[in-house]
């Protein structure tokens, strides 16, 4: 369908496999990328997993499987097709109203200390990594929610997603390849196969904020921020959030 509407406006949309769960899948894809087309200018990271309320498997499972694909799977996306980005390109990671900060809310006072460590103004990659592998850890162990996580392992890999996010732009910052920009959103509660259809929004509206945010122009003033379905930055660190709809 997607292709048919492009096709009406005189253009060709191409496709490639790519799996982010597979390191050697993200070599292929930036390796035809950068024969085929020398890099690229826009790069959505969207690909990702949810286990449903009702889900039967055990919680550390869960925490293991998502983290995996929806974190690290985004990450090595972003470590393999970085260096491909022209001057310009312009980043989106798609999080979720889950991925905001104040989602990490198990006991306290842990959870405040993660919360703490997230949204720190000098955090790395490196420290995201331990703090997810370390919520994995308490998962299987069964005392996530007395070290601060919440019970969603989904909310964790989507606040991962949106920490990681300003992490990067601060190394955009520093890149000689000038005016690249990442920024995370929430595209909003669509109705999709992930939210069992009970999303109210419609897939072109579940895209307005993504497409704004890979469509902003040159020397843009958003720069590795948070952004809700109807394009309201938020304040990722302190909330309040919006509405969902």
């Amino acid at each position: 369908m997607a292709g048919k509407r492009i096709a009406v406006l005189g253009l060709q949309a191409q496709y490639h496999q790519l799996d982010i769960d597979n390191i050697g899948s993200i070599k292929k894809f930036a390796d035809y990328m950068k024969t085929k087309y020398g890099g690229f200018d826009v790069l959505v990271n969207n690909a990702g997993i949810l286990y449903k309320r009702d889900a039967t498997e055990p919680f550390g499972e869960q925490a293991e499987n998502t983290i995996r694909v929806n974190f690290t799977g985004t990450l090595n996306v972003c470590q393999g097709l970085f260096p491909l980005l022209r001057p310009g390109a312009r980043v989106v990671n798609v999080s979720s109203a889950s991925g905001h900060l104040l989602n990490i809310n198990g006991s306290e006072p842990a959870a405040s200390a993660l919360r703490e460590k997230f949204a720190s103004p000098i955090l790395t990659e490196d420290e995201i990594v331990s703090l997810v592998n370390q919520f994995v850890k308490d998962a299987e162990a069964g005392d996530w929610n007395a070290k601060g996580w919440p019970s969603s392992a989904y909310a964790v890999s989507k606040v991962a997603v949106s920490a990681l996010t300003r992490v990067q732009q601060r190394a955009f910052d520093a890149d000689p390849r000038k005016d690249i920009v990442v920024n995370s959103c929430h595209p909003g509660y669509v109705d999709t196969d992930m939210t069992a259809h009970k999303g109210p929004l419609t897939i072109e509206q579940g895209a307005v904020s993504p497409s704004y945010l890979a469509l902003l122009p040159p020397d843009t003033d958003l720069r590795g921020v948070y952004i809700w379905h109807d394009k309201q930055v938020v304040d990722w660190v302190n909330g309040p959030t919006p509405s969902l709809y």
